[in-house]
């Protein structure tokens, strides 16, 4: 493309090759570039002009127009004619060898599950090249008429532009730059307070607890008491817990039975446990090493096994992450300050938060908030007694 100088055309009329007359059509001639073929000659009617010269203005405005000289459309008429599964399937192969913005198994999972379920037999055997808003349209038709939630259709159609986007030249640039109309797409508008958030009632944890055995009654406990997510809490290990038991070093997660980093940097974090929990644990771990949970090989636990035990008792809808929301709902509920909860949850910082992280290296600080909120429900209904019951007793 470098050595291409941009094209003028030439303009002419065939009932007189000779002296131009100004009363009769004349038409404009260029070459095109042809997706898997050589250029072609195209000609262009121009209708009457008096002059050679506003016929080759018509016919630079035309060039000019659909932008017959640009390097957008040089790159994408000669790139190799590659279907959407084909280029889908490049995009597949290249995300976990990334070296910036790693993708985490569990996203790629996602993806090509997206891929396999919606877009592949809508989109697969579509040119790239003609992979654009209509196409998009026509997909999220298909995706609503199947009654998918609005985030569920959303996250599809991101799959579908990146693959789009992932095809680009040796500089790096997009070969088939778009410019998605989610207006004319009719890609839906997703309404937080509309999303299904089930959680659980205190009363439920309770009936929970009490129906299980000690190890799935400890692990529901500790993802109730401090907000940890199931892939996190598979992943800790007994050296992970300071010698007390009073706070927790979140630093992996597992997905599938493979330890992965957690799911964001602010994944990475301390959680303070309160005293009641931390007793728990500390009769749990005596005598243990690896992995807190683990299985008879010493692996880490199933997920679905331990989703099976969980819904053997509990009939609510929803899975660990409702224990998630509890305990964000206990800390909130007891006023603790944002930057504490957003510690403890893993969640991402404002600025505000950053000026204010010697708060968060103040163990006293912290613990005292962590037994000021406390758990939210009952310990005695796992066989352990809490504070508040040993305070009732002695008051008895």
């Amino acid at each position: 493309m470098s050595r291409r100088v941009g094209q003028n055309g030439n303009v002419y009329q065939p009932a007189h090759l000779g002296k131009w007359n100004g009363q009769a059509p004349c038409y404009g001639r260029v070459y095109v570039d042809v997706q898997g073929a050589d250029r072609q000659r195209k000609t262009v009617a121009l209708g009457i002009c008096r002059t050679p010269s506003i016929a080759r203005n018509r016919l630079r405005e035309f060039i000019e127009r659909e932008k017959i000289n640009s390097t957008q459309a040089y790159q994408q008429n000669t790139a190799p004619a590659k279907t959407f599964r084909e280029q889908s399937e490049q995009w597949m192969d290249s995300l976990p060898k990334r070296t910036r913005k790693k993708v985490k198994p569990a996203t790629i999972y996602s993806w090509q599950h997206a891929l396999d379920r919606w877009i592949l037999p809508n989109l697969g055997d579509s040119l790239l090249l003609d992979v654009g808003n209509k196409s998009l349209r026509q997909m999220i038709e298909t995706m609503s008429k199947a009654n998918l939630a609005p985030k569920t259709i959303v996250n599809v159609v991101a799959v579908v532009k990146m693959v789009v986007a992932s095809a680009v030249t040796e500089e790096g640039d997009q070969i088939y730059p778009r410019t998605w109309n989610h207006d004319f797409v009719q890609l839906p508008i997703v309404d937080k307070d509309l999303q299904s958030r089930p959680t659980i009632t205190k009363d439920e944890l309770h009936t929970v607890l009490r129906s299980v055995k000690e190890r799935d009654a400890v692990l529901f406990t500790l993802v109730a008491g401090t907000g940890l997510r199931i892939g996190e809490c598979l992943a800790i290990q007994v050296s992970d817990f300071e010698p007390d038991c009073r706070v927790l070093n979140v630093n992996r997660s597992i997905w599938h039975g493979k330890i992965q980093d957690p799911k964001t940097t602010n994944a990475i974090r301390v959680i303070d446990i309160p005293e009641p929990l931390a007793k728990v644990l500390r009769e749990y771990v005596t005598g243990k090493r690896g992995y807190l949970f683990q299985n008879r090989k010493g692996n880490p636990l199933d997920q679905r096994n331990l989703l099976d035990a969980l819904h053997s008792t509990y009939k609510g809808e929803g899975g660990f992450h409702m224990f998630r929301r509890f305990r964000a709902a206990v800390i909130r509920k007891a006023s603790v300050p944002e930057d504490l909860i957003k510690l403890w949850l893993g969640h991402a910082r404002t600025l505000t938060d950053r000026y204010a992280s010697q708060l968060r290296d103040d163990l006293t600080y912290r613990q005292e908030w962590c037994e000021r909120a406390g758990l939210g429900f009952d310990l005695g209904y796992m066989g352990y007694k809490d504070s508040t019951q040993i305070e009732l007793e002695k008051v008895a």
